[in-house]
């Protein structure tokens, strides 16, 4: 999967003040990890987003927010948020959102 460049900066600059964030091409995109935990990637224009499984209901009724699929597989605890409402507020919310999930996920 291909992604934006110019969403890219954006998380990165995100996550860049966190301790253990880093940024890995991985399935042809670009993943985030935080503590060596995938916590945001990329899909085109759009942003992957892992919230976990009991946030994902809630997560869906974000504007902008549909089920994360990878084929016929929907992925459970992750949502795709369509990257024309991720202004730099909203952008931020669901990265920080993403990172509180991930932090309550045992150390890699």
């Amino acid at each position: 999967m291909a992604y934006d460049e110019t969403l890219a900066a954006r998380v990165r600059d995100l996550l860049a003040p966190l301790p253990g964030a880093c940024d890995k091409r991985m399935f042809g995109g670009l993943g985030f990890l935080t503590d060596g935990h995938l916590t945001v990637a990329l899909n085109h224009d759009d942003l992957m987003v892992r919230v976990g499984p009991d946030a994902t209901a809630e997560a869906l009724t974000r504007p902008g927010a549909r089920p994360c699929t990878m084929g016929a597989r929907t992925m459970r605890g992750w949502v795709l948020v369509d990257g024309e409402v991720l202004d730099d507020d909203v952008l931020a919310g669901w990265i920080e959102r993403a990172r509180a999930f991930v932090s309550t996920l045992p150390p890699k």
